[in-house]
């Protein structure tokens, strides 16, 4: 469509944006996404910045610092998480190292680009590996020392993101407890937490639940849809998907070790839409019923039954289909977009959108609320 054809439709967009923009606005505000990059056919990240912004994410969660990521992000608005992998933890103790990550991986973009969190490791007290448990609060603790030395701490924050595996019980949620073998790391871990108002950090995935016994679990309590709930005998808060659950577990556990001053954010969740024989669940109707229903509770800034008042910071896992990803067949169909940029399925966030490498204008026909929104994207 050419863009004189275009402009005759600037009216019913200005309509549009009223309902359908305000929407957007709010899931961009409460949601972001993880990019990981385990792939040999995806676009560049200048495509992907247009990507992001047609869908008006504004936070990004990486798995390393990326420079060519970070480069074409600048000025875009967009907040980052950046990651120091599990490789590197040992070498973080250092002060001096830590400060040259810092110096080589963060102080350079941002003038530009908005990196607002440095996770150290990832999902490090569930790896079995002691060296790197015992390891993981004196990094933190010296990339954090390396923050305030460069005058860098006020713009950037430290966590590490750990799985929700390191749970012992968690129903009821009231009841959550970390795993005996994990909690001599964790308490340490959250009084530092505490110390730098620093959020802690849970991948949970209701799917893996759901997997391990799709007999005694509700599909609809993991999908977010119409279900009975389950009660909390203890509080009688009822619950109505385990997400929620899961958090309020967290939380729990938190409190059991002394600490309600720590904020709970999700930092992957998500549901493949495609898997092996035996991976029960993973379906591209049931990948789209979740991650739809998962925006559609964040865009009306809930809390849980626990924490009402407090909304849930989530980023969903993930943004591509990531095809070198080893294990199993789930693992490499996260994704909500294929490498091309069209949508895997579609979760609310257009109908229509694809990524080109030559330099055209590409249309998207956005249908909310029964108005048709035209957008144009230059892609490059």
């Amino acid at each position: 469509m050419a863009v004189a054809t275009f402009s005759r439709f600037a009216c019913c967009l200005a309509l549009g944006v009223l309902f359908s923009g305000q929407i957007l606005q709010t899931l961009g505000a409460g949601v972001g996404i993880n990019y990981g990059q385990i792939a040999n056919n995806l676009p560049s990240p200048t495509s992907v910045v247009k990507l992001l912004q047609s869908i008006n994410i504004s936070r990004v969660k990486l798995y390393d610092a990326d420079p060519k990521v970070l480069t074409a992000f600048g000025n875009s608005g967009v907040e980052f998480i950046i990651a120091i992998g599990n490789e590197n933890i040992l070498n973080m103790t250092d002060l001096t190292k830590a400060q040259e990550w810092l110096k080589q991986n963060v102080q350079p973009y941002l003038h530009q680009t908005q990196i607002t969190c440095v996770t150290v490791g990832n999902e490090v007290l569930t790896t079995g590996d002691t060296v790197l448990m015992q390891n993981l609060l004196p990094a933190m603790q010296s990339v954090y020392q390396a923050l305030v030395a460069l005058g860098l701490d006020k713009q950037v924050n430290i966590s590490s993101a750990h799985s929700v595996a390191i749970l012992g019980n968690s129903y009821p949620p009231s009841s959550g407890s970390f795993r005996e073998d994990v909690a001599e790391y964790i308490h340490p871990l959250l009084n530092f937490h505490s110390e730098i108002n620093s959020p802690f950090l849970i991948n949970a995935y209701p799917f893996f639940a759901y997997k391990g016994n799709p007999n005694g679990v509700s599909l609809e309590y993991v999908l977010f849809q119409d279900n009975p709930g389950v009660i909390d005998p203890n509080t009688n808060l009822t619950y109505d998907n385990m997400l929620y659950a899961q958090i309020d577990s967290v939380y729990a556990a938190i409190k059991a070790m002394g600490h309600t001053d720590i904020d709970v954010a999700i930092s992957e969740t998500g549901w493949p839409s495609k898997g092996d024989p035996d991976e029960t669940g993973a379906t591209l109707e049931n990948a789209a019923t979740y991650n739809r229903n998962l925006l559609r509770r964040i865009a009306m800034n809930q809390g849980t039954p626990m924490k009402p008042t407090v909304p849930i910071n989530v980023h969903v896992f993930a943004l591509f289909n990531e095809d070198l990803k080893p294990g199993a067949a789930s693992e490499r169909n996260y994704g909500l977009f294929y490498p091309d940029g069209t949508p895997v399925y579609d979760i609310g966030f257009q109908d229509h959108l694809l990524l080109s490498s030559s330099s055209s204008a590409k249309l998207m026909a956005w249908s909310r609320f029964g108005i048709l929104i035209f957008a144009m994207v230059m892609m490059t």
